[in-house]
C-alpha cells in the first residue's frame, strides 16, 4: 500500500469509526468499545507507518480536484512533511490512550455510546487539518472540531457548569473564526488558490498584496482555536467535561490546531513585522497571564487548564520569533506529557472524590492508594517544570534559545524587541510554572489530614495508559539531537545561557512554592475541611460528574479558591482574588459584549412587540371594524333595504333639485 493511501486512510478509520457508533451504539451495546477503540488504534498505527516511510525526507504532496468553482479551486490535497505525520502520530496515540482510558472511566456512563462516537469524529477532524493541503478542506476539519467540543465539554448536561463551558467555548471560539474565514477567503484572493503549496509560493513571489491584514485576521481564529489571549477564558471552563475529553483538547486537538496552522503558513505572517510583533504580545500577555491564574486556582482540572495555555503561549512565541521547528516541537512533547497529566488528574479525582486541591490537601495517604498515577503524574510535573531531562525541558529550551537567537538581532527579519518579550516573559513564565506544579503535587500527594476512604483500585487500563503515556514524556526529550530532521534541519539542542536562566527560575519558583506550602501547611490542618469528604460507604467508583456537582454544591463557583490556607494565596496576596477568577476578563467581556448585546434584544423585542406588533394589529383591526359595521347593515331584511333604497333616491332627488334650483 502506498504511503498516499496509508495517509489517506489515517482520518478516514477513525470517521468510519464514529459513523458506525452513532448508527449502532445503542442497538447493539457490545460492540461500542471495539468501535471506540481499534479504528483510532488502527489510524495510531498507520499515523506511524507514514511517520516511518516519510522519515524528515522531501514534503509528499497528492492531490485531486474535488470542485471546480468558477474562480479559486477547492482541492483534496494531501501534504505530508517531517511535521505533519510527527503531529498526527501525537494525534493517534492521545486519542487511542483517551479512548482506551474512556473504557474504565466512563465504563457506567449511559452517554458512553455517543461520547466515544464524537472522540472518534474529533480525532478524525483532526487528522484532517494535519494533513491537508487545502485551506478550505482544513477549514472543514477546523470547524468540525468547534461542534464536537460543544458536545463533549457539555457531555455532564445535568451540571449548570458543563451547560455554560460548552456554550462558552462554542461562542468564544465562532468569534475568533468569523475573522478567520474571512482571512482565508482574503488569502485565496491575493494567491489565486487555497492549496497551501501555492499560497507559500505567492508569498515568496510578493504576491500576496495585503500580508498584514491577512495576517491578523488569521491569528483572530488562531487565538480563539488555540486559547491565547484574549480569546482563551473557554478553556479553562471547559474542564467541565469528562477528564479524558480535557486530555484530548489540551493534548493533540483543537488548541493544538491553531499553532499548527501558523507553523505551516509561518512565511506569511514572517511577511509582516507588525504579525510577528502581535503575535509576540499576545504569546507573552498569555504566558504570564496564565501563570499567575493557575497559582490561584482550586479545581486540579483548571490549574491544568491554566497550563495549558501558557505552554501554548510558548509555541505561538516560538512562531513570533520565526522558528516553527521550536513551535512543533514543544507542541509535541507538551501532548505527551500533558496527555498523562490529565489523564492522572482524572485517576486522582476517582480516587479523591473531589476535583479541590483544598480538600485533597486536608486528607492523606493518597499518594500510596494510587502508586502509578503519583509516579507518572510526578514525571509529567517535572516535564512540565522543564526540569532536565525529562522531555519538557528540551522541548522549552529550543524556545527560549529561539527567542535569545531573535533577541540578539540573529534571526533575519524577526524584530529583535519581539525576541526579548518572548524571552523575559518566558523566563518568567518559567518561574510561575514550577511554583504552580510544585503547589499541585503538594496539594494533592502531601495532605496533612487524615486519611480519606478508599475508593477502591482503579481500572487496569486506565494505569497502563499512564505509563504508556509515560515513555514519551520521560524519554522524547532526549531524542532532540535525533529530530532536526523532521524540524527543517533546526537544531533543537539547549543552549547554555537560556538552560542556566530557565532552570535556575524553575528551581527558584519550586523551591519558594515549597517554603510557602510548609508555613501553611499547619493552618491548613487546623482549618475545617470546607469540602464534601468521602463516604466509606458510598460505590467504589465516584463519577467525574458527582465530583463537579458536589464542588458546586460546596462553594458556587467552581473556579473559586476556598482555602485560606492554600500557599498559592500566600504568594500571591491581594493578587490572588483577581487571578483566580482570570483578571475579569469574563466581566470585562460582559460589559463589552453581553450587556449590549442583551440590551439590544430587549430594543428589537420592545420594537416588535410595541411598533411592529402594533401596525399589524393596526392593519387587521381597521378592516375588521368595517367589516363589522357593514355586517349590521345586512339584515337580510327586503322591506328594511328596499326602504333604504327608497330614501336614498328621495336623497339623490332633492340633491339634485337644489342643484337645478342653484345653477
Amino acid at each position: 500500500m502506498s504511503t498516499t493511501t496509508t495517509a489517506v486512510l489515517v482520518p478516514l478509520l477513525p470517521f468510519l469509526g464514529a459513523l458506525a457508533g452513532l448508527l449502532t451504539g445503542r442497538r447493539a451495546p457490545g460492540f461500542v468499545r471495539p468501535l471506540a477503540v481499534l479504528p483510532t488504534l488502527a489510524a495510531a498505527v498507520l499515523a506511524a507507518v507514514v511517520a516511518w516511510r516519510q522519515g524528515g525526507g522531501d514534503a509528499l504532496d497528492a492531490a485531486t480536484r474535488l470542485t471546480p468553482t468558477g474562480s479559486v479551486p477547492i482541492d483534496l490535497a494531501l501534504h505530508l512533511d517531517g511535521f505533519a505525520v510527527l503531529v498526527a502520530l501525537l494525534v493517534g496515540v492521545v486519542a487511542t490512550c483517551v479512548q482506551l482510558y474512556s473504557t474504565a472511566y466512563l465504563r457506567d456512563d449511559p452517554r458512553y455510546p455517543s461520547y466515544a462516537a464524537l472522540v472518534s469524529l474529533f480525532t478524525a477532524a483532526m487528522l484532517l487539518v494535519v494533513y491537508s493541503g487545502d485551506l478550505m478542506v482544513l477549514l472543514v476539519g477546523w470547524e468540525i472540531m468547534g461542534i464536537c467540543s460543544y458536545f463533549l465539554v457539555g457531555h455532564y448536561w445535568e451540571t449548570e457548569a458543563a451547560r455554560t463551558a460548552s456554550l462558552k467555548a462554542f461562542l468564544v471560539t465562532k468569534l475568533g473564526d468569523v475573522p478567520f474565514l474571512i482571512g482565508i477567503l482574503a488569502l485565496a484572493a491575493d494567491a489565486g488558490t487555497f492549496r497551501i503549496n501555492g499560497i507559500l509560493t505567492a508569498v515568496t513571489s510578493g504576491g500576496i498584496d495585503h500580508p498584514t491584514l491577512i495576517a491578523l485576521l488569521l491569528l483572530a481564529g488562531v487565538a480563539g482555536k488555540s486559547a491565547q489571549f484574549p480569546l482563551h477564558t473557554w478553556l479553562p471552563d471547559a474542564m467541565a467535561g469528562p477528564t479524558p475529553v480535557s486530555a484530548l483538547i489540551h493534548a493533540a486537538t483543537m488548541v493544538a490546531a491553531g499553532v499548527y496552522f501558523v507553523a505551516r503558513l509561518l512565511p506569511l505572517f514572517a511577511a509582516s513585522t507588525a504579525a510577528l510583533v502581535v503575535l509576540a504580545v499576545m504569546a507573552a500577555v498569555t504566558m504570564v497571564g496564565s501563570g499567575l491564574a493557575a497559582l490561584a486556582q482550586d479545581d486540579i482540572k483548571r490549574v491544568l487548564a491554566y497550563s495549558t495555555v501558557g505552554q501554548l503561549g510558548y509555541m505561538t512565541g516560538a512562531l513570533a520569533v520565526g522558528d516553527r521547528s521550536a513551535a512543533v516541537f514543544h507542541l509535541v512533547s507538551h501532548g505527551a506529557f500533558k496527555a498523562l497529566l490529565f489523564l492522572g488528574a482524572g485517576v486522582i479525582i476517582h480516587a479523591a472524590g473531589t476535583n479541590s486541591l483544598a480538600a485533597m490537601a486536608r486528607t492523606g495517604g493518597l499518594a500510596k492508594r494510587i502508586p502509578d498515577a503519583y509516579w507518572t503524574m510526578t514525571v509529567a510535573l517535572l516535564a512540565l517544570a522543564a526540569i532536565p531531562p525529562f522531555s519538557g525541558f528540551f522541548s522549552k529550551e529550543a524556545v527560549l534559545g529561539a527567542a535569545e537567537h531573535a533577541a540578539s538581532g540573529d534571526a533575519e527579519g524577526i524584530p529583535g524587541a519581539a525576541g526579548w518579550l518572548v524571552l523575559t516573559a518566558g523566563l518568567l513564565t518559567a518561574l510561575l510554572t514550577a511554583a504552580y506544579a510544585t503547589r499541585l503535587w503538594l496539594m494533592a500527594f502531601r495532605g496533612t489530614g487524615p486519611e480519606a476512604a478508599d475508593h477502591g483500585k482503579q481500572p487496569a487500563a486506565m494505569n497502563t495508559v499512564l505509563w504508556i503515556l509515560f515513555v514519551p514524556t520521560l524519554a522524547l526529550g532526549l531524542a532532540a539531537w535525533k529530530l532536526p530532521g523532521w524540524f527543517d534541519g533546526g537544531s533543537l539542542t539547549p543552549t547554555l545561557t537560556t538552560s542556566v536562566l530557565s532552570t535556575g527560575c524553575a528551581l527558584a519558583g519550586a523551591i519558594v512554592m515549597y517554603a510557602a506550602w510548609r508555613r501553611t501547611a499547619a493552618l491548613a490542618a487546623r482549618t475545617p475541611l470546607g469540602a464534601v469528604a468521602a463516604d466509606p460507604d458510598a460505590a467504589p467508583y465516584v463519577s467525574e460528574e458527582e465530583s463537579i456537582a458536589t464542588h458546586e454544591a460546596a462553594y458556587g463557583d467552581i473556579a473559586a479558591a476556598p482555602d485560606p490556607a492554600d500557599p498559592g494565596r500566600t504568594l500571591l496576596g491581594p493578587l490572588h482574588r483577581h487571578a483566580a477568577a482570570g483578571f475579569h476578563l469574563d466581566a470585562v467581556y460582559s460589559a463589552l459584549f453581553v450587556r449590549p448585546t442583551r440590551a439590544a434584544a430587549r430594543l428589537a423585542q420592545f420594537l416588535d412587540r410595541e411598533v411592529v406588533e402594533t401596525y399589524v394589529r393596526g392593519a387587521a383591526g381597521t378592516p375588521r371594524l368595517l367589516g363589522e359595521a357593514v355586517r349590521r347593515a345586512q339584515t337580510g331584511n327586503v322591506q328594511t333595504y328596499l326602504s333604504a333604497l327608497l330614501a336614498g333616491t328621495v336623497v339623490l332627488a332633492v340633491a339634485a333639485v337644489l342643484v337645478a334650483t342653484g345653477a
